[in-house]
């Protein structure tokens, strides 16, 4: 819908996102989906009751504008996540006293669809840092910072905006470990393996002194212009080595996290210790992992089985 909000709604939508941003410590990416629901619940209210007052929103709207977005096919697990935002807008509403009760607080949550991630068998993850370490031996920048990419993805299961906010101070290279800024400004340790370690030690020797310049300031990964890293050049990165790989599926930055995750949880990692290094606030998000593994052992087990 391109209905324009009047000023003060407009003022109001920026102040949550203030609030979201200063005070509950958002990263921008979720600012701005958090406020792209908002303002798409104020936009479907003001083209069916135009002049609405905001003390006015009430459950039927909400209502509306969900079933609305179930209308256009918006799928299951986004649904979901609409669902907690409008939640989460209309609760502030009230502690800010901008409604006299909270709407919200009636919408039933919507049950996300729980699909099992696509991941990497062992093996596959064993060619994709091959082939990335095969195509870093040139020692050409670009190839040896993608290497460090998909080998810290795996060894780490960071997300990609962690990754791409790693300075050299977070990286320490004595113990293997690094201080990840996570959700909600949320500081973690996460080890990671020799084969990482020595894809750090060849960037920062070779790979980073080529391509950094006075814009480069602290970030650990840089651009081909010496700039900060972002999530999208490091997306390219890591479907460029998996295509390199027969049969991989092609996964981005967060199919690398699943397929860590995953591979711990084969390995013997307790449930909580994966929780902690991915850095999730529940278990119950952990828990999707040690279903990928039970899948993947179902599988097996049904081609191998003569009694299957």
């Amino acid at each position: 819908m391109s209905t324009a909000l009047p000023p003060h709604l407009e003022t109001v939508l920026d102040e949550y996102a203030r609030h979201l941003g200063l005070e509950r410590g958002r990263s921008p990416h979720t600012v701005k989906a958090y406020l792209a629901d908002a303002r798409s619940l104020m936009r479907h209210w003001l083209s069916t009751a135009p002049g609405a007052q905001l003390a006015e929103l009430d459950i039927r709207v909400l209502r509306s504008w969900l079933a609305g977005q179930s209308v256009a096919g918006v799928a299951r697990t986004t649904l979901a996540r609409r669902t907690s935002s409008v939640r989460n807008f209309t609760a502030w509403l009230l502690r800010t006293r901008r409604i006299p009760v909270d709407p919200g607080a009636r919408l039933g949550a919507a049950k996300a669809h729980r699909t099992l991630p696509a991941v990497l068998r062992q093996s596959q993850a064993a060619d994709a840092m091959d082939a990335a370490e095969t195509g870093a031996r040139e020692q050409d920048p670009l190839a040896l910072r993608d290497r460090l990419i998909v080998e810290m993805l795996y060894a780490t299961g960071i997300r990609v905006g962690e990754l791409c906010g790693l300075d050299l101070g977070s990286v320490d290279r004595e113990r293997r470990l690094l201080r990840v800024i996570g959700k909600g400004d949320k500081e973690r340790s996460v080890p990671y393996g020799k084969p990482a370690a020595e894809a750090v030690d060849v960037w920062l020797h070779i790979g980073r002194p080529a391509l950094a310049t006075e814009s480069s300031g602290q970030a650990l990964l840089l651009g081909k212009r010496g700039r900060r890293l972002n999530q999208r050049q490091a997306r390219t990165a890591v479907h460029e080595v998996l295509s390199a790989v027969p049969g991989a599926p092609d996964l981005g930055p967060h199919g690398l996290r699943h397929t860590a995750a995953t591979h711990l949880l084969e390995g013997g990692a307790d449930l909580r210790v994966v929780q902690e290094l991915l850095g999730h606030a529940s278990l119950a998000t952990t828990q999707l992992y040690t279903h990928v593994s039970v899948a993947r052992l179902r599988a097996v087990h049904d081609q191998a089985h003569p009694r299957a």
